[in-house]
């Protein structure tokens, strides 16, 4: 088997669900000290949201510098595997496990493509953390503080993500839509349902704010991205009984938006919604990360051209999908995300195919030598 299909089985056979730490983490330092990389590990973080294992390597001083960026974190394997979630195994041209598409093959793949990389000048370095797949507060942003400590600013950035749709090189993401969740609580004042001038029922209250919400028409997208969205993803009373006004309801909400909008507008649209129906009301807004794009030219062209080169496919260019660490990237210098076949992510049976991993492999080694001149 091909390097990258052997790095690969060695990353997955590492049990590395949210957060992770430890063994993936010593089989990956090993494989980039091997190559002559120095190498940074490093903890970041408490509880709730920490600790979170980082990774940081470099080869080479000066020139250009060329990142690639990924995370070693796989999320639950769920129950109903028809073999070992984590036992890397081979059948039918196929590699099962846990990340094997996202996103330990790509990161397999792009130390393989290290051998394949003639670094006459410039840098090379990988960012990988250990908390993609969780909150994500400690994991890619404390990198970039990292990489400053080391004065390393990268001029362009490739995130592994499984972009790709159909087959392999049919799609290449250069921005993501932004993310915020809100979290609401409505007090109210519990009581008996037949004294209801005795209570307060907060139910009716939020109902009223939820649907006003729910009626809100953001945009109708632009050039890059689809129309952005509100959606109400839980609604909590936790009443059991059925002659009780309750003490309070709870509901929650995700949206995701283009680069018309920022996160912390739309928390402070959603709070003014809220309180002018329950004054009371308890507002909880995260952002998890703005909307970025990179517009096409220098660097879609050149991961376009590899893979062109390696497929004969002409990639589309997109933004869909949910958010990646590429959107705290995106700060430093341009960034794209290329990666392999998605359709088995986050599934039982996560699997690559050999054949795309080794021409995945073809395609970064190209990439990174037109990257570094």
């Amino acid at each position: 088997m091909s390097d990258a299909v052997e790095l690969a089985k060695r990353l997955i056979a590492c049990p590395s669900i949210t957060p992770a730490r430890g063994a993936v983490f010593d089989a990956t330092e090993a494989m980039l000290r091997e190559r002559g990389f120095t190498v940074d590990r490093f903890i970041a973080g408490e509880a709730p949201d920490g600790p979170v294992e980082n990774l940081l390597a470099w080869r080479g001083e000066g020139g250009k510098h060329f990142a690639f960026a990924g995370h070693l974190d796989v999320v639950p394997p769920g129950e109903g595997w028809s073999g070992d979630p984590f036992g890397a195994e081979v059948k039918g041209g196929v590699l099962y496990g846990r990340g094997a598409v996202d996103m330990k093959g790509a990161i397999a793949a792009f130390i393989a493509a290290l051998d394949r990389t003639e670094q006459k000048r410039g840098t090379i370095s990988l960012i990988l953390t250990g908390d993609e797949e969780g909150p994500a507060i400690f994991g890619t942003r404390a990198l970039i503080d990292r990489m400053a400590q080391h004065d390393l600013k990268p001029d362009l950035c490739l995130v592994g993500e499984p972009t790709s749709v159909h087959r392999l090189g049919d799609t290449i993401k250069i921005g993501r839509r932004g993310s915020v969740n809100i979290w609401i609580e409505v007090p109210g004042t519990q009581g008996h349902v037949a004294y209801p001038h005795l209570a307060d029922n907060p139910i009716p209250r939020l109902v009223r704010a939820l649907a006003k919400i729910d009626a809100i028409v953001l945009d109708q997208g632009t050039d890059w991205f689809q129309p952005s969205n509100i959606e109400v993803t839980d609604l909590e009373v936790g009443n059991p009984a059925t002659n009780v006004i309750p003490l309070r309801a709870k509901a929650r909400l995700s949206i995701r938006f283009n680069d018309l909008h920022k996160g912390d507008d739309l928390a402070a649209r959603i709070r003014d919604i809220v309180l002018a129906e329950a004054p009371n009301a308890i507002i909880t807004p995260r952002v998890s990360g703005e909307a970025f794009l990179t517009e096409p030219g220098a660097l879609s062209d050149l991961v376009a051209a590899a893979i062109r080169e390696r497929t004969g496919i002409e990639p589309e260019l997109s933004t869909s999908g949910g958010t990646s660490d590429a959107r705290f990237l995106s700060k430093l210098c341009p960034v794209v995300e290329f990666g392999l076949p998605n359709a088995t992510m986050h599934k039982l049976d996560e699997a690559v195919a050999i054949a795309d991993l080794e021409a995945l492999t073809a395609i970064y080694a190209d990439i990174a030598q037109r990257a570094l001149g």
